[in-house]
């Protein structure tokens, strides 16, 4: 993420790699600073969130914009309740070779 206010509740991993060698992402969202006012990591329950499995999905993609834009507002205190209590894996794009 530009925004490193954002960024410092992502961290970014390739999944894996398509049959066309495209990247697939996974971002992890929590808030790793927050063991004394949450749950501590090891602990939390993880949320698995993926969007545009199918090529066709493009509304997918504005509504997995706005999930991975409120998760990260540091703004927030839902989302910082959210962060503080879970870990997100999210898949912001599983059919990268469909999409492309």
């Amino acid at each position: 993420m530009d925004d490193p206010k954002r960024g410092q509740f992502v961290q970014r991993a390739i999944l894996c790699k398509t049959l066309s060698n495209n990247k697939v992402d996974l971002l992890t969202i929590t808030d790793r600073n927050s063991s004394k006012h949450g749950v501590e990591i090891e602990k939390r329950r993880g949320i698995i969130l993926s969007a545009r499995t199918h090529p066709g999905e493009t509304n997918g993609s504005w509504v997995m914009k706005g999930i991975l834009n409120f998760l990260t507002d540091p703004d927030d205190p839902d989302a910082q309740t959210l962060r503080t209590n879970f870990v997100f894996k999210v898949i912001p794009m599983v059919n990268v070779d469909g999409v492309i």
